[in-house]
């Protein structure tokens, strides 16, 4: 029989995820009234702060927008310039660039499947108390991730907030023999990478099943990470200089953080929607050790994102050990840049998903706009949506407590960096 009541129930303060934001729920007699996930953080105006900087600056200020995925920001924010000077950075910058952003998918994947979402599964508050339980694990998690910040730091001099990158290139080129040390690190954490593969897929998770639309970039042969065209599960194909054609930020009152929204709808960015959209993109390994698991992909559950981020870290592994096999030390690791006024647009797969950056520029090379939309933004009216359909499905007759945890799990599925979201604010003033 369904009790008939009224709750109100808030989650003031988000546990484990990146930022600070709220959950508000209003149920009437076994359905959501409303519900709001509250992103409070104050407005950082990067895009305003970027106005009038030389083009030459902008690569070290927007890796501050984010000390877990500086290198999304950087490489999206690079390919953007380059794209509008007619920049050309050759092969063994792009080579070097994916190198740099597996770095990334390693060290922040790590991070997430282990303090932040684990804990879930296995019935723990965090970290600490699983680690009683599981040390082995987190020990495997802490290698994995402090080996991807060993990538970061090889090519940006360190691995928070890294400094090597720049438009045209890197400042620097990492010595053969350090290159070769840390491919032997690489090739050592293969198995460790696998086996957290698999015990990801034997976790309890939860067999909730939704409709969503997936967004992620598309190679022509390879597993997209720094470069591709923006496909979606409903038919989009369009190059990324024409995002803005088609996705639509807008600002709601509950939070700082826009919402964007692709044809007036909600969709999904992130490792779970690359993966769906990308399976003939894996390399052949890989591809067998995802069908080992018996989770079938593409997949609608949200839980198995935590799956697709351990899958990913063994993609990432692998590619950097291919990258890496022939490595050379260049005659200069950039090419000259001469900057020209116009509009340039970069968008590449950040660990939780697609990160556009579009600049206009002066003919001396100072920004004139930026506009930069990050994939929690992106993915806010997907997880609100998931909410009331994963609590209404979870059961509202649950204890406020139960559906708090349940309200929270939810969310970690998407990792939302919730300070990269709140980027700008339309402010207006009426004055009489």
């Amino acid at each position: 029989m369904t009790e008939k009541r009224q709750i109100t129930i808030q989650v003031p303060v988000l546990a484990r995820v990146e930022g600070e934001g709220r959950l508000e729920l209003r149920v009437r007699d076994g359905t959501i009234e409303d519900l709001r996930l509250r992103i409070f953080e104050p407005p950082r105006m990067f895009e305003k702060l970027l106005e009038r900087r030389e083009y030459t600056e902008v690569p070290d200020m927007v890796a501050r927008i984010c000390g877990i995925c500086p290198v999304a920001y950087q490489m999206s924010a690079v390919q953007a310039i380059e794209n509008l000077f007619g920049v050309e950075p050759g092969p063994w910058v792009r080579a070097m660039r994916r190198v740099f952003y597996c770095g990334e998918w390693i060290q922040s994947h790590s991070l997430h499947i282990h303090m932040l979402a684990a804990p879930d599964f296995l019935g723990f508050t965090g970290i600490a108390e699983m680690a009683r339980d599981h040390a082995e694990e987190v020990r495997r998690g802490l290698r994995l991730q402090a080996l991807g910040n060993d990538l970061i730091r090889l090519l940006g001099a360190r691995s928070v907030h890294p400094v090597g990158a720049r438009i045209g290139g890197f400042h620097h080129a990492p010595a053969r023999a350090q290159v070769a040390a840390l491919r032997e690190k690489l090739l050592a954490a293969l198995p460790e990478a696998e086996a957290l593969v698999r015990w990801t897929a034997a976790l309890d998770l939860p067999a909730h099943e939704q409709d969503f639309t997936c967004v992620a970039l598309r190679h022509s042969h390879e597993y997209p990470m720094n470069a591709g065209r923006l496909v979606s599960s409903q038919g989009l194909d369009i190059p990324v200089n024409q995002f803005e054609t088609r996705f639509e930020e807008h600002q709601e009152a509950h939070s700082t953080a826009l919402h964007c929204l692709l044809d007036g709808k909600s969709y999904l960015v992130g490792p779970l929607a690359r993966l769906n959209l990308n399976l003939d993109r894996l390399p052949t390994p890989v591809r067998r050790l995802l069908d080992s698991t018996g989770i079938k992909f593409p997949s609608r559950n949200m839980a198995h994102s935590i799956v697709a981020r351990a899958l990913e870290i063994v993609v990432a592994l692998h590619e950097a050990l291919r990258l890496l096999a022939a490595y050379h030390e260049p005659s200069a690791p950039y090419v000259s840049v001469t900057p020209r006024a116009g509009t340039g647009f970069g968008c590449t797969e950040a660990p939780r998903g697609t990160l556009w950056h579009r600049y206009e520029i002066d003919a001396s090379g100072k920004v004139i706009r930026a506009r930069i939309v990050p994939p929690t933004s992106q993915n806010q009216a997907r997880i609100e949506e998931d909410l009331r359909q994963s609590l209404q499905a979870y059961g509202l007759h649950h204890h406020d407590d139960a559906l708090r945890r349940r309200g929270e799990m939810v969310i970690r599925h998407y990792d939302p960096c919730i300070s990269c979201a709140t980027h700008f604010l339309d402010l207006r003033v009426h004055r009489s």
